[in-house]
């Protein structure tokens, strides 16, 4: 059990599937989670459903918590940071999960002797399989990443990497599931048009991905291998295979992450200006 108060600035999807982990995994109790949000429907729709305590104001939250979860939009942040500056103290813990917003840029604002740590969850978050990539500022401690590694765990996995990674990896899992959907609505399509009926196709076709992703979580075998367990010489996995070769089904992937990757540069760039 952590004994130290947990804010969330911002009371969206995202924060609320934080705080559902960290109460329902035991890592913190219902008197150690706050929020704040300038929508105040958000915060009362958060405290009723969790028993949290919710403020009307950031600066508030701030004095009254140890670890600070900004979970605004980005261009929301410098407004954000410059309300809550002057209660920042060097013994707060700041973690961000605002696209596009670098700790050098977060540091301007609150100081350079903070501890801050930077991280791109996805939106499986939501239902506790998200998947989170942390990255530390200079300041953070092994004690603070590790209990901040903990926090995101509470939704799912998490990784740690360096900072100059969060770009790919909003592109690679923070768009992900986006990506992930427009296939299966692929799949679901091509199936009704073998003759299923809608609700049977999303049902083949969601089961399909669910036990696919949990046989390569837990199998032995690389998917090189899992597939080609799955596909007989001259068979009909293989005919399906030829066919997404023939039309560059890998180019179109790679190019689908790096133009992802590269936007997500673009953005963060006109966001830190």
């Amino acid at each position: 059990m952590d004994n130290r108060i947990i804010g969330f600035i911002g009371a969206g999807n995202m924060a609320t599937a934080l705080i559902k982990g960290l109460i329902s995994s035991g890592l913190y109790k219902t008197d150690q989670v706050k929020a704040s949000d300038n929508d105040t429907d958000k915060t009362n729709t958060v405290s009723e459903q969790y028993g949290i305590e919710s403020f009307s104001t950031n600066i508030n939250l701030v004095r009254s918590s140890h670890v600070i979860v900004l979970a605004v939009k980005p261009q929301a942040m410098r407004d954000v940071l410059e309300e809550i500056k002057e209660v920042i103290q060097k013994d707060h813990l700041i973690i961000s999960i605002a696209a596009g917003i670098p700790i050098k840029m977060i540091a301007s604002v609150i100081g350079s002797n903070i501890p801050i740590i930077r991280v791109m969850p996805n939106t499986p978050a939501l239902i506790q399989y998200g998947m989170s990539a942390l990255s530390a500022g200079e300041k953070v401690s092994q004690e603070q990443m590790d209990q901040s590694i903990k926090i995101f765990e509470a939704v799912g996995e998490a990784v740690t990497v360096s900072e100059e990674m969060i770009d790919s990896v909003t592109a690679v899992s923070g768009s992900g599931p986006g990506f992930v959907f427009r296939i299966m609505e692929g799949f679901v399509n091509a199936a009704e048009r073998l003759g299923f009926d809608k609700d049977t196709a999303l049902k083949l076709i969601t089961q399909t991905f669910i036990g696919s992703a949990l046989l390569a979580e837990r199998s032995e075998h690389s998917l090189a291998r899992l597939r080609e367990m799955v596909t007989s010489p001259g068979g009909t996995t293989a005919a399906g295979l030829n066919y997404f070769n023939d039309k560059g089904l890998e180019d179109v992937i790679t190019g689908g992450i790096e133009a992802a990757c590269n936007r997500s540069i673009e953005l963060g760039k006109t966001i830190r200006t």
